[in-house]
């Protein structure tokens, strides 16, 4: 197998800040965490659940009656943790653990900080280690470490919470989310995407059907047979389907409203989503004629955002009977 002909591979890093208000419950659950100390609420069967949950689990009935349990606690399974990853409560290998608090009836999830799998077991005896500066989240709980044995080293900063003034509650709290993974893509789609970087518009044809699918599928969905056929297709298309999008949102790059929209490029069969420019987004219609907006060529890599954005042509619109079966 030759370079041109080697599957591509790349690291993937998907990620967004989980923003959420807390209520009652959870609230006064980290609200707690910041004072260091825990709380838990009591269902309507008498068990106390920790980290409190707003409604029984058995009755559905919301619950509020809440309850201080003990910082020392019981391990109930574990797994341990050789290679941390980033984000984890721990850079150095740890167990992950169910802890049972004393005074609770349910266990929680944290990191456990023993130095090596050989000091974890079942039924072990934990306690709090806090972490340097309590915000208001459940990481100012900063691990749990075996009671009777010193642990050094430091812990990693609370993440952030929302802005709040001196002395008020905590509301709202945020979560880094991510997800790191090695993604690999078929032979097809790895000579589509060297195409773009070469600013071609790869795709391919069924042999039986003669359906046209960009990106590559590598079988037909219709007929299940290999689309072994390569078809070089322009970069202009119609568009099908539409959304404006009038919500701003972490991360986003243009100023709303902005309109993302299925694109059918010319002989092709199946429409894919990109981001469509150059016109107001209320003049945005179904079956408009688009060209794609290449981004300078220095800056081209393998990957579709080559294309910054799709424009009108200015051409007449396609008749929807032309594209009503693409949708």
């Amino acid at each position: 197998m030759t370079v041109a002909d080697k599957p591509l591979s790349a690291p993937l890093n998907v990620g967004f800040d989980y923003t959420r208000s807390v209520g009652p419950v959870l609230g006064t659950f980290v609200n707690g965490l910041r004072e260091r100390r825990i709380h838990g609420v009591r269902g309507t069967d008498g068990r106390v659940h920790v980290p409190p949950v707003e409604y029984d689990p058995v009755t559905a009935a919301p619950l509020s009656e809440f309850v201080e349990v003990g910082t020392e606690g019981t391990v109930l399974s574990w797994s341990w943790v050789a290679e941390p990853l980033d984000g984890q409560p721990l850079a150095r290998p740890f167990a992950w653990a169910l802890v049972r608090l004393d005074g609770a009836d349910t266990a929680m999830l944290h990191a456990v900080d023993a130095g090596a799998p050989e000091h974890v077991r079942t039924g072990m005896r934990v306690r709090v280690r806090w972490a340097a500066e309590t915000v208001g989240h459940i990481r100012d709980i900063a691990c749990f470490v075996p009671m009777g044995q010193k642990t050094d080293g430091a812990v990693p900063d609370p993440p952030p919470v929302a802005k709040r003034e001196d002395g008020d509650p905590v509301s709202i709290v945020i979560t880094p989310v991510h997800l790191k993974y090695q993604h690999s893509v078929s032979p097809g789609e790895s000579r589509y995407l060297r195409a773009l970087g070469e600013g071609r518009m790869l795709g391919q044809r069924c042999p039986s059907c003669e359906k046209v699918y960009i990106p590559p599928r590598g079988s037909c969905p219709t007929d299940g047979v290999p689309t072994t056929d390569e078809v070089d297709l322009p970069d202009t298309g119609i568009i099908t389907t539409f959304c404006i999008v009038n919500v701003p949102f972490l991360g986003q790059r243009i100023k709303p409203p902005y309109v993302a929209a299925y694109v059918l490029l010319d002989g092709a069969d199946i429409a894919f989503l990109h981001l469509v420019l150059g016109c107001a987004a209320d003049e945005v219609r179904m079956g408009m004629r688009v060209r794609a907006s290449w981004k300078p060529r220095e800056e081209w890599g393998t990957t579709l955002e080559n294309i910054d954005h799709f424009e009108p042509t200015g051409e007449p619109d396609a008749p929807y009977e032309s594209f009503a079966h693409h949708l």
